[in-house]
């Protein structure tokens, strides 16, 4: 093992608070310098700060230094040409023409929501496109403007297939975010995994070990190392695997066979060495007014007497019951008057990748 610890943010006097907003400039700036168009920065900083504003660091400020890599290679187009087709009154497709998933997702929920305001639903396939990051950064997007969304993507194959030795699915996310009156968003964002893949990779760079009975080594034993993990268990773990089996393969459906686009297992992989072939992923968003259905007014206080009612009921010992969004709420609460930690090791490589594009390190813009 490789000298693992369990460390938490905050805890290791090594890392740097950088406030959000001079951490937005610097991916900004780097994407441009790399070969991005305004666009497409805007929107990779967008996802990526606002990921790790909320706590969700494996799909934040981490993924910079990989986005740059496969940016260079020719992976993901850094100047696409998005299309958008409509299909009928409530649905369509677009394409992203091989550029960041980012892009093609805030695309796709502005689509949707046009559709949605004409007709109540809209329903947008995405093909031809990257990694999207966090799940979570499209639907808060559109519930942010008053409707409420659900994405889902599929990616390659790091998650095994219930009661299987061998990776079939990939971690495959889910999320959903609904607008609440006078509250930030209702907000579920999850990987149909038992963790999502990125953060094995960021406890890698923390040294920090894994939950137990959430990923197995290369001979399928369960494994708490990091550097050893070769493939997640489903969400449910060893004895109820099948629900998240059945989640990641939902995703499979809305995500390829509904797009023409790849299923997991045949995907090139994100971490490969082959950095130039577009990856071509499929993702799938579904936007809805709630006026739609209900009145809106009605509609709120639906929401805000459900969520009450859950926050008060009795918790465990020290603890309180948190609704989907609260602890990211939290989080952001904090890091936006903190700033966002950094650790020791993403602090270099960022600096080096600073270097080779020869613009300011984001050591520059420490608090």
């Amino acid at each position: 093992m490789n000298s693992i610890k369990n460390c938490s943010y905050g805890q290791e006097n090594t890392w740097q608070r950088i406030a959000a907003r001079k951490v937005d400039r610097f991916v900004r700036s780097a994407l441009q310098a790399g070969g991005a168009d305004e666009a497409s920065a805007d929107a990779v900083a967008r996802a990526l700060v606002g990921a790790s504003l909320r706590g969700v660091d494996s799909h934040g400020l981490r993924l910079l230094p990989h986005y740059l890599k496969v940016l260079r290679g020719g992976r993901i187009n850094g100047r696409p040409e998005l299309a958008f087709k409509p299909l009928s009154n409530t649905t369509g497709t677009l394409d992203a023409d091989n550029g960041f998933g980012h892009l093609a997702g805030y695309r796709a929920i502005e689509e949707g929501i046009a559709l949605a305001e004409k007709n109540g639903m809209g329903a947008v396939s995405v093909v031809n496109s990257s990694h999207f990051g966090a799940a979570g950064s499209f639907t808060l997007a559109a519930a942010e403007a008053g409707y409420l969304a659900v994405a889902f993507s599929n990616s390659d194959k790091l998650v095994l297939a219930h009661d299987s030795v061998a990776p079939f699915h990939g971690t495959n996310p889910i999320s959903f975010a609904a607008p609440l009156q006078g509250q930030r968003p209702y907000l579920i964002d999850m990987a149909t995994s038992s963790i999502p893949y990125n953060r094995v990779l960021h406890y890698q760079t923390i040294k920090r070990e894994l939950p137990s009975d959430v990923a197995v080594d290369s001979g399928g034993h369960m494994t708490t190392d990091p550097f050893a993990a070769a493939a997640l268990l489903p969400l449910g773990g060893l004895g109820y695997g099948y629900k998240g089996a059945a989640l990641a393969g939902l995703c499979e459906v809305l995500c390829a066979a509904l797009t023409g686009m790849a299923f997991s297992h045949q995907l090139l992989a994100i971490n490969g060495p082959d950095l130039s072939t577009n990856r071509r992923l499929g993702h799938f968003f579904l936007v809805m007014k709630p006026e739609a259905f209900i009145e809106r007014s009605l509609y709120e206080t639906q929401m805000t007497a459900y969520l009450q009612d859950l926050r008060t009921q009795n918790a465990v010992a020290g603890t309180t019951v948190m609704a989907p969004g609260d602890r990211e709420w939290r989080v952001q609460e904090e890091r936006e008057a903190e700033g966002i930690p950094v650790d020791p090791v993403l602090l270099q490589l960022l600096a080096d990748q600073a270097e080779a594009l020869h613009i300011p390190g984001l050591a520059a813009f420490l608090k």
